[in-house]
């Protein structure tokens, strides 16, 4: 790993990352990814349907166009959305110190630590809870850098705190395919998700 810390150069590009076995248990590029198996396809993501998954698709209200993907399963939600990144380097270290910073400013707690898929996040955010003054919720950010892609996860409800749901919503995370496509995108952008065709085949 010394191909980027040369002496005299500038800031080296953030290292990927993502799981050691990522490209065999994911989450998956397009090309990686099981032709056979019976993906909803969501344009930028491919999700796996399984027994208690709820899904929601989440549209920005001026341009309508959907921003991300929510996924109620095991007594958690999992918020998900792909992004462009560069070839070469990651983007997963850069949105960690944003997020902090965005939680700090919310005067929320911010954690990191290693988690099953690399570094994570745990926060505890301050929601509005009616005159009783503010609740805390814990959030969960997940990322992994794939080829050319970026896949950033949000966790909440059950497993942010218990074991076996933690489990579960990370191999739900494990189990998306990332369509990237062929056409230029700057990094940080969204890759486009979209409807499903068909939601009784896809």
């Amino acid at each position: 790993m010394t191909d980027t810390d040369q002496p005299g150069t500038d800031v080296a590009p953030a290292a990927k990352s993502a799981p050691l076995d990522r490209e065999t248990s994911g989450p998956f590029d397009e090309a990686e990814a099981n032709p056979v198996r019976p993906y909803i396809d969501l344009g930028g993501i491919k999700i796996l349907p399984r027994e208690g998954l709820n899904l929601r698709l989440e549209v920005e209200e001026q341009t309508k166009r959907i921003v991300a993907v929510g996924l109620d399963y095991a007594d958690s939600t999992l918020q998900v959305q792909p992004f462009a990144a560069p070839r070469s380097s990651g983007l997963w270290e850069e949105t960690r110190e944003q997020i902090r910073q965005q939680v700090k400013q919310q005067g929320g707690r911010v954690e990191e630590r290693e988690g099953p898929l690399g570094p994570e996040l745990l926060a505890e955010v301050p929601v509005m809870a009616g005159a009783d003054g503010a609740a805390k919720r814990l959030a969960r950010f997940v990322g992994v850098d794939g080829p050319r892609w970026f896949l950033r996860g949000v966790v909440g409800g059950a497993a942010t705190s218990d074991v076996e749901a933690a489990a579960a919503i990370e191999d739900l995370f494990r189990s998306i395919v990332v369509v990237r496509g062929t056409s230029p995108m700057p990094p940080r952008d969204l890759i486009p998700l979209r409807m499903p065709s068909t939601p009784a085949t896809a």
